[in-house]
């Protein structure tokens, strides 16, 4: 039996004092305030209130607005306390997720480190001489370190990824929009994306799908468009230079590999220049300038909480030309077709997160050197308008974590969950839920001629089925050959095996489109008394071809005949 809200409560300030890291906290709420909320989660789910996050503890990232909590961003001379909470947490919290309280963050979200905070240092979970990561340092430490479950990060160059890299935890970046950035500090507006934690694969997924959605009080906020893909067909692209990595890391990184192609995962090894070339305008280009339009009048005031590197970064960019940044968001046009072109024959990019875990000391010694470095892979993602899903590899030979990323091309999110879930050797969970199912049961069940047009369409696997006993099958006469499903009334047929697929609405459009004569696609009704879209053909065509209903599926007529 999970653990009841107050239990969980309890648990966590528990924990909290254990550890002993108040550098992980900006603001934590009091105990109190969360038994009263447990005992009222409680109630309600005694009156049968279904409430999937139910007691679950939530950090969220100090650049996130929380109503009645400060909003600091890591600057204390900036906070303000806000009315209204960022709509990607208030979705958390409507599913019965409970605020622990705001974590601590590299200031105004710049930086891959978690040491740029008025707030100190924020320390990795494990190897408290080590960098924690950053900017959502704090929040990936609190869930690192047992205390919540789940915790909001916010990711530009790598924030929701790196953080997560170090702690061997997972990091959910969606598609730009995807979660929605109201009540979010901006750091580059149009590059700027809410992001997940969580110690599983499963929970991250869980907790993105309920945060996903758009949100008009967000103008960049989308939706998973119509033909939105379900699943792929496990190519996965590498780059084929490391050098950028550790020794440490390298030998991680082919560890991770090995495993993957252990379960015929196809690997191919790229070029990826492009994308890293893409990677340096977000902080050496014109594209920085976003950072200024957000804060920057801010920090000319010389407010005496500024972090000096992120106060030097961000005042820079005020000098900048606006045909630079022009020029540079014609670059980006380019790289984002190169990209395109570069994934088109693979369901995604598979990337060490980043490049080397740095201890504290040598990033206070170096502290924009070693920054640049980490953001190697990850910087590139938003300025290409691309997704990824972080995720442990193999730990490296000095017994720290490693992690990897998938990338994939806009809304092929649900491909990245399905990818990393193979890297993690767990079942993948399902992101993206706008799918129709489709039942099959001939020539394009998997193993079968036509299969690879469902597998073009994104479709998802999912299940095998039967109908219920008031269809017969017949073999038509066509090229290649397909059995005919006809409906003749309850009890004047038999129960007919096959499978069940998920497309995106526009995917089971484009195939109703090109379906060939005699077949159609009609409400089929399964032996659990569902009913779904699936294939039929026309009472003619089944009239004239050979009844094989005994047999109860088309692969075993095709065994037995």
């Amino acid at each position: 039996m999970p653990e009841s809200p107050t239990t969980r409560v309890a648990a966590a300030y528990q924990r909290i004092a254990e550890v002993d890291r108040p550098e992980v906290w900006i603001t934590l709420r009091p105990q109190s305030e969360l038994d009263t909320e447990a005992r009222e989660l409680e109630r309600r789910l005694a009156d049968g209130a279904e409430l999937p996050l139910a007691g679950l503890l939530l950090a969220v990232k100090d650049n996130v607005d929380v109503a009645g909590l400060p909003t600091t961003a890591a600057c204390p001379e900036f906070a303000y306390t806000p009315t209204e909470t960022a709509s990607a947490v208030q979705r958390l919290t409507d599913a019965g997720a409970l605020i622990l309280g705001k974590t601590n963050l590299d200031q105004f979200a710049t930086g891959l480190v978690g040491t740029r905070s008025p707030y100190g240092a924020v320390r990795h979970a494990r190897h408290p001489e080590m960098v924690s990561g950053g900017s959502s340092s704090g929040s990936a430490v609190a869930v690192a370190l047992g205390i919540a479950d789940i915790a909001i990060g916010t990711d530009t160059a790598g924030s929701g990824r790196v953080p997560a890299a170090f702690h061997g935890i997972v990091g959910i970046k969606a598609s730009l929009g995807i979660f929605p950035a109201h009540g979010v500090v901006p750091a580059c507006a149009d590059y700027d994306a809410v992001t997940v934690f969580a110690g599983t694969l499963d929970l991250a997924v869980t907790a993105a799908a309920i945060m996903a959605g758009p949100d008009a009080r967000d103008p960049r906020s989308r939706t998973w468009p119509a033909d939105v893909p379900l699943a792929g067909t496990r190519k996965l692209a590498v780059p084929h230079d490391l050098s950028p990595l550790s020794t440490e890391y390298r030998v991680a990184f082919a560890e991770t590999l090995a495993a993957l192609r252990h379960q015929d995962v196809q690997i191919t090894e790229v070029d990826i220049t492009p994308l890293l070339d893409a990677a340096r305008l977000l902080y050496d280009g014109a594209i920085v300038a976003e950072r200024y339009a957000a804060v920057g009048e801010f920090i000319d005031k010389g407010a005496k909480g500024l972090d000096k590197t992120v106060a030097g970064i961000i005042s820079a960019a005020q000098h900048l030309n606006a045909h630079d940044f022009a020029t540079d968001l014609d670059t980006l046009a380019t790289a984002r077709a190169q990209a395109k072109a570069l994934l088109e024959d693979y369901d995604g990019l598979l990337l060490p997160t980043t490049t080397e875990h740095p201890t504290i000391a040598e990033v206070q010694a170096d502290p924009l050197t070693i920054n640049r470095r980490l953001g190697t892979y990850t910087n590139f993602c938003n300025l290409l308008d691309l997704a990824a899903v972080a995720v442990p590899g193999a730990t490296t030979t000095d017994g720290l974590p490693f992690g990897v990323m998938v990338v994939v091309p806009t809304f092929a999110d649900q491909i990245a969950v399905d990818l990393a879930a193979l890297v993690t050797g767990t079942p993948a969970p399902l992101l993206v839920k706008t799918g129709v199912p489709l039942a099959v049961f001939g020539a394009h069940l998997r193993g079968q001629p036509l299969h690879w047009q469902l597998e073009d369409l994104g479709a998802r696997f999912a299940g095998e089925i039967t109908t219920s006993d008031a269809y017969r099958l017949t073999a038509l006469d066509t090229t290649p050959p397909k059995p005919g499903l006809v409906r003749h009334g309850d009890g004047l047929g038999a129960p007919i095996a096959g499978e069940l697929f998920l497309l995106s609405p526009g995917a089971l459009g484009r195939f109703l489109a090109d379906l060939p004569a005699p077949m159609a696609l009609t409400s089929i009704e399964l032996s659990d008394g569902t009913t779904v879209v699936g294939f039929a053909c026309t009472y003619d065509a089944a009239v004239a071809a050979t009844d094989i209903t005994r047999y109860g599926s088309w692969p075993r007529y095709l065994r037995e005949r």
